[in-house]
């Protein structure tokens, strides 16, 4: 099996509110999947639940074989800042720090030091079409520019999965389009696989693979083929 994360037979009930009702999906080596559904549908719970946000009711996942959704909060805390990278659909970036530093501070969070941090981040600039931005604040970046800075901090630590929610809510089409496609590239370039929940099926589009989510379950299947 090549699968990076798998979640199997995952529940997850909020009050009498089924969010999740025993969902399968299986995540392949440099892949990238879409989750798409409607509000409500489960679609964002599915993905927390996989990336050790918050732990199922029932169910395993699995990251490279090894079981995370029993480890503790601090343990998952750390999965979070090394093996996974994320992209929020506001961008979530810290408005007081320069562009550099917003990539770097996963590094920092992980005991890397200021200075190597920095000069780690500045590398992302050029790919994505950043240079000379580094030290402009989220103020004065578009929101395209933010969101590739997104990018770049969900990719700094080389994570093995990177998970974004709504990438492109925030953004006109031609931007979100361009983001998506810089998104699926850069990622499948540093051979992490991404798990994109969308409600757009243009943003769905780019992805390889497609599964959707009703009521708590999965319409398609969530293996790869």
């Amino acid at each position: 099996m090549n699968d990076v994360l798998a979640g199997r037979a995952l529940a997850k009930r909020f009050g009498r509110t089924v969010a999740l009702g025993g969902v399968d999906l299986a995540v392949a080596a440099a892949e990238a999947v879409a989750i798409m559904g409607p509000s409500g549908s489960g679609k964002s719970t599915l993905l927390h639940c996989l990336a050790g946000i918050m732990k199922p009711d029932a169910g395993e996942v699995h990251l490279l074989g090894q079981r995370i959704d029993d480890l503790g909060e601090r343990k998952r805390s750390a999965l979070r800042r090394t093996r996974f990278g994320f992209v929020f659909q506001f961008g979530q970036l810290l408005p007081e720090l320069p562009a550099e530093e917003n990539v770097a501070l996963p590094l920092m969070l992980g005991g890397v030091a200021r200075q190597d941090a920095v000069r780690t981040a500045r590398q992302w600039f050029g790919p994505l079409g950043l240079g000379g931005m580094e030290g402009r604040r989220p103020g004065e970046l578009s929101g395209g520019q933010a969101q590739r800075v997104a990018i770049a901090r969900a990719l700094v630590t080389k994570p093995a999965m990177v998970f974004a929610d709504e990438p492109t809510g925030a953004l006109d089409q031609t931007t979100g389009h361009e983001t998506m496609r810089l998104l699926v590239e850069v990622t499948k370039h540093n051979g992490a696989s991404l798990l994109v929940v969308t409600h757009d099926p243009d943003v769905a589009a780019w992805c390889d693979r497609t599964v959707e989510v009703r009521d708590g379950r999965l319409l398609t299947g969530g293996v790869a083929a």
